[in-house]
């Protein structure tokens, strides 16, 4: 048991050596993130409400983003306190690389709907809308596990009627994911992960 725990730190502290510098500096452990996977990249919280959901607010959708920057222009976004925007986590294109910005028990500002923003967990992807070659065959899959995982611990149907673009948010004048983005793949992955 004792060795399992020294190569969990090991592969985190590996994890960490990877990230962009702005991120490496306040990176935690995996254990302190919702997601086992992510790593602790934290918003300002000047960007998001603090709550505690599914308790004071039910978690009804999963929101897809394309953030139309960079991986780390994104991060550096939602540590901005004078943005006013977040979302749950980022995932990076190059490898997948998931980082969680907001707690899952917390609201974050990503949806611009208000009601939307309180029932959803939201999921940037680096890139843009028009630009394919950002949505890699790692990014789905990072993406797509997240997603289930989110599903699996709230009880969610693993179905494009919970599973959401940013587009469909009533009131949203986003276009993101995008025509780009492949629906068809993403919730089957989603439902085989």
């Amino acid at each position: 048991m004792q060795r399992r725990r020294i190569l969990q730190g090991a592969a985190v502290t590996a994890a960490a050596a990877l990230l962009p510098a702005s991120v490496r500096a306040v990176a935690a452990p995996a254990a302190e993130t919702d997601y086992p996977s992510a790593q602790w990249a934290p918003a300002s919280a000047s960007n998001y409400t603090v709550s505690n959901r599914p308790t004071a607010y039910p978690l009804d959708f999963v929101v897809v983003h394309v953030a139309q920057q960079t991986f780390s222009e994104t991060v550096g976004i939602f540590q901005n306190p004078a943005k006013q925007v977040s979302a749950h986590y980022v995932v990076r294109s190059g490898d997948g690389f998931v980082a969680q910005c907001v707690r899952e028990k917390d609201v974050a500002w990503h949806a611009g709907n208000w009601d939307y923003n309180t029932r959803s967990i939201g999921i940037e992807h680096e890139g843009w809308v028009d630009q394919p070659a950002y949505f890699t065959h790692a990014m789905y899959e990072r993406s797509a596990r997240l997603t289930a995982n989110i599903c699996d611990r709230y009880g969610l149907p693993k179905d494009r009627a919970h599973i959401i673009g940013h587009h469909q948010v009533p009131g949203s004048d986003h276009t993101d994911p995008g025509a780009n983005w492949d629906w068809v793949r993403y919730i089957r992955l989603v439902n085989l992960l």
